[in-house]
C-alpha cells in the first residue's frame, strides 16, 4: 500500500513539474518575440503550477505521515498482543500447558491455522513451521497455515513467540526439577536424622546391656574380693580377682570394637582399602570365614561414600554371620560403565529374603541416593547390591 501510494505520489510531482517548466518556458519565449499576452499566460501557468506543486507536497507529507502513523500503531498494537501472549503463556507452570497456550495464542495473533507438531512429525506442504527447541534438543515445533502468506515481520514475530515458549517450558522444567531436589533433600534430611536417632539408640543399648553391666559386675566382684582379703580367704580372693580382670579385659575389647565400628581409625588414617582388609581379617580369624576383597575402585570415591559404603559392607556381613555363619563371604566395589559405583556383599551361608531385615542398609544407601536389591547368591546364599549414583560417589 506504501509503494503504491509513493508511485502515485511520484508520478503527480513530476508532471506538475513538467507543468511548471513548460510554462516557464513558454513565457520566456513569449517575452523574446514580443508577445506580452504569450508571457503573461506562460508565467500563470507557472504560478498555478508552483502552487498546486506546493500543495501537491502539502497532502502528499501530510498522507505520508499518516500512512506511517497507521503502520506504527498496528505495530504497537501487535507487539501489545504479542506481550499480552507472552504473559498468558508464563503463567503456567505446566509444559504441556505452555506449549498448548503458545498453540493458541499464534491462532490469534496470525489468524492463522495453528497446530503442535511432536518431535519429527512431518508438516503439511505448503505451510509455516517454526521450530521449538531447548538447548539445541527439538522439542517439537509449531505449524501454521493462513490463506495469504506470513511476511517477513510476521514470520520474526512468529519465532519470537516460539523461542519464548521453549524458555517458559524450560523455565518449568527447571522449577520443577528443583521442587523435586528440594523436596527429596527434605526427605533425605528427615531420614539421616531418624538413622542418626536409631544409631543412638543402638549405642545406647549396647553400652547399657555391655559395658555397663561387666563394669558393675566388676565392681561387684572388687567387693568380694576385698570382702575375701579381710576375711582372710586369699584363694577365694585371688580367684575372684582373676575373673574380675577377665571380665575387664573383655570389656575393654568390646569397646575397642565399638569405636572400630563407629569409625575405625585406619579408615580415617590409611584409607577404605586398608580399613576394610583390617575388618576382614578380624572376621575371618573370629568366625573361622573366608572373606574375599575386590574393592580397588572404592579408592577413587568421595569420603562421604567411602564411609557409607564401609558402613554398609559391615552391617551386611554381620547380619551373615548372624543368620548362620557362612564359610565364605564375597565383597566387590566397581565402577560400572553409566558412570554408577555398586557394591555387592554374597555369602554362602543362609538365604534371607525378608525386606525388613535390610532396612538400616537401605537407609544408610538412601542417604547417598543409592538404590539396594537383595538377591539369592549363586551358591545358595544372600548378595546384597547397592548401586550409587556418579554424582554422590564422586562428589
Amino acid at each position: 500500500m506504501q509503494l503504491r501510494f509513493a508511485t502515485r505520489s511520484s508520478t503527480r510531482a513530476a508532471l506538475l513539474v513538467a507543468v511548471v517548466a513548460a510554462a516557464a518556458i513558454v513565457s520566456v519565449l513569449g517575452l523574446t518575440v514580443g508577445s506580452n499576452w504569450v508571457a503573461t499566460t506562460g508565467l500563470g501557468v507557472a504560478i498555478v503550477g508552483a502552487a498546486a506543486f506546493a500543495f501537491h507536497l502539502i497532502v502528499t507529507e501530510r498522507r505520508r505521515h499518516e500512512v506511517v502513523e497507521e503502520e506504527l500503531t498496528a505495530q504497537s498494537s501487535f507487539l501489545e498482543s504479542l506481550i499480552e501472549s507472552m504473559g498468558s503463556i508464563a503463567a503456567t507452570l505446566d509444559p504441556e500447558e505452555v506449549l498448548e497456550r503458545t498453540r493458541r495464542e499464534a491462532k490469534r495473533l496470525f489468524a492463522a491455522k495453528a497446530t503442535l507438531l511432536g518431535p519429527g512429525e512431518p508438516a503439511g506442504e505448503g505451510v509455516v513451521v517454526v521450530p521449538l527447541r531447548i538447548r539445541g534438543e527439538e522439542i517439537g515445533s509449531l505449524q501454521l497455515v493462513r490463506a495469504k502468506p506470513l511476511d517477513r515481520e510476521e514470520l520474526a514475530r512468529a519465532k519470537l513467540l516460539a523461542d519464548f515458549a521453549c524458555r517458559a517450558v524450560e523455565n518449568t522444567q527447571l522449577l520443577a526439577e528443583a521442587k523435586e531436589r528440594e523436596a527429596e533433600r527434605g526427605r533425605l534430611t528427615d531420614q539421616l536424622i531418624i538413622a542418626e536417632q536409631e544409631e543412638r539408640r543402638r549405642l545406647a543399648l549396647f553400652l547399657h546391656d555391655g559395658p555397663v553391666q561387666s563394669l558393675s559386675g566388676i565392681s561387684l566382684m572388687l567387693d568380694a574380693a576385698i570382702d575375701s582379703l579381710e576375711g582372710g580367704r586369699l584363694e577365694e580372693a585371688t580367684g575372684v580377682l582373676d575373673s574380675a580382670v577377665k571380665r575387664h579385659r573383655d570389656t575393654i575389647r568390646s569397646l575397642r570394637d565399638l569405636s572400630f565400628n563407629i569409625e575405625p581409625v585406619v579408615l580415617r588414617d590409611q584409607g577404605f582399602g586398608p580399613a576394610l582388609q583390617a575388618f576382614a581379617e578380624q572376621v575371618g580369624l573370629s568366625n573361622q570365614i573366608q572373606v574375599d576383597l575386590d574393592v580397588d575402585a572404592a579408592d577413587g570415591l568421595a569420603e562421604n561414600a567411602r564411609v557409607a559404603i564401609y558402613q554398609i559392607i559391615r552391617d551386611a556381613v554381620n547380619q551373615a554371620i548372624r543368620r548362620g555363619p557362612p564359610s565364605r563371604i564375597s565383597i566387590s566395589v566397581a565402577d560400572l560403565k553409566d558412570g554408577t559405583v555398586e557394591t555387592v556383599i554374597s555369602d554362602n551361608g543362609a538365604g534371607e529374603r525378608r525386606r525388613t531385615s535390610f532396612e538400616d542398609i537401605e537407609e544408610r544407601a538412601r542417604t547417598l541416593s543409592g538404590r539396594l536389591d537383595i538377591e539369592a547368591g549363586e551358591d545358595g546364599g544372600t548378595a546384597v547390591r547397592i548401586v550409587l549414583p556418579s554424582y554422590a560417589a564422586h562428589r
